[in-house]
């Protein structure tokens, strides 16, 4: 659902130039420092890329599922590093405040996640539970008008920068599965606190991650989101699957990137007397990847039309990102071959471009957990 596709097109725009401009030119220095230049990320808070999901009562834009994916199609067209400083806070940090969160929750934090101020980071995953998130272990106990958190989560995105936690946390120790389970919004500065060392990861340099350690962790009562326990499952559950959609656009959007800067060399490199794209054989890898870009986009745009429309979801969000980043490893590899060795030197950017999505298969859910999800769905609509 497009509200307003004037104000969208300038949005567009202004999110183009600054890829093309500012952030593509910093790719390669980001990669050898493991570091987003602070300018680059004021410049993102100042055009607003941090509030893209927020209410606009609470100072975002308010972007619909649609724009969404259309604004993430333009900011895949650089390193997914620069998406990721940005991503946990107008995704699965904040949307499940944004979801289920009180007022109270909503107007203290919600603001200063729109700014920029507070990046917020999206606490599930832990050493012993990844893909059954319903196992996990982290434990918070009532103790008067507090809870008392103890457990560690890992792989946490933006846990270097972040302002705050979406955790998720086992309040009924009795309950087995994913029903004991409760969301709380938790102050990166509280006392019992400790974060492990960044993670050194295979790509996607410039986008931190780390263990979290919750020690005797005290979190104020007021901060169980919703104000209910029991319901923290249900609420990242709403969260992945908008967080599916959103991935899956990030992955369109990287393709498009790799599959532009393949057919820019095979119009340029020369070999037998011609421009390899002259190859019937370099073809077929520039027509595949065409096509496979052309339909996980289709599948974006429809999965999140359906989301602006109400419509459930979760079939959808997991087919667009198992197809996406699939297709996304697929450009990748495509791409590498068509600049032949010159793909493999790390001077040139698609040995990056490689490395970095690879990632795309494995976060919001693996290709594993989206094929269980979506027949699960259909053996549930059946019956």
């Amino acid at each position: 659902m497009i509200r307003d596709q004037e104000t969208l097109n300038l949005l567009l725009d202004n999110i183009s130039r600054f890829v093309r401009e500012r952030l593509v030119p910093n790719e390669e220095q980001v990669a050898e420092s493991d570091e987003i230049p602070d300018d680059i990320v004021e410049e993102m808070k100042a055009i607003g890329l941090f509030g893209l999901t927020i209410p606009e009562q609470y100072g975002g834009l308010q972007l619909t599922m649609e724009e969404e994916v259309l604004a993430m199609f333009e900011l895949g067209h650089t390193s997914p590093a620069f998406r990721s400083i940005i991503g946990t806070t107008v995704g699965i940090g904040s949307q499940g405040i944004v979801f289920d969160g009180t007022d109270e929750q909503k107007q203290q934090y919600l603001p200063r996640m729109a700014t920029g101020d507070v990046i917020a980071s999206f606490a599930l995953t832990e050493p012993g539970s990844g893909s059954d998130a319903g196992s996990l272990k982290t434990t918070a106990r009532r103790e008067g008008d507090h809870y008392v958190v103890n457990g560690t989560k890992r792989f946490i995105t933006n846990a270097p920068h972040a302002g705050i936690f979406t955790l998720m946390a086992r309040t009924d120790p009795n309950i087995k599965g994913s029903a004991g389970v409760s969301a709380f919004i938790v102050e990166a500065k509280s006392p019992g606190i400790t974060l492990g060392k960044r993670d050194r990861k295979m790509g996607q340099q410039g986008a931190h991650t780390c263990d979290v350690i919750f020690e005797n962790c005290k979190v104020p009562a007021a901060n169980l989101i919703g104000g209910i326990e029991g319901r923290g499952f249900k609420t990242a559950m709403k969260v992945l699957d908008k967080g599916r959609i959103h991935i899956a656009a990030i992955c369109v959007g990287v393709a498009e990137r790799m599959l532009a800067d393949a057919l820019k060399y095979a119009s340029e490199r020369h070999q037998f007397g011609k421009a390899i794209g002259e190859f019937q054989l370099i073809q077929a890898l520039l027509a595949d990847s065409k096509a496979e870009i052309y339909a996980a986009r289709c599948m974006v745009i429809d999965a999140a039309r359906r989301r602006d429309d109400g419509l459930p979801v979760s079939t959808e969000a997991s087919c667009a990102k198992m197809f996406a980043s699939e297709m996304c490893g697929r450009v990748a590899d495509r791409a590498v071959q068509i600049f032949g060795g010159a793909g493999y030197m790390s001077e040139y950017g698609i040995e990056r471009f490689y490395r970095d999505a690879r990632l795309f298969r494995i976060y919001e859910g693996t290709t594993q957990i989206q094929q269980l999800i979506i027949a699960r769905n259909m053996l549930r609509e059946l019956a």
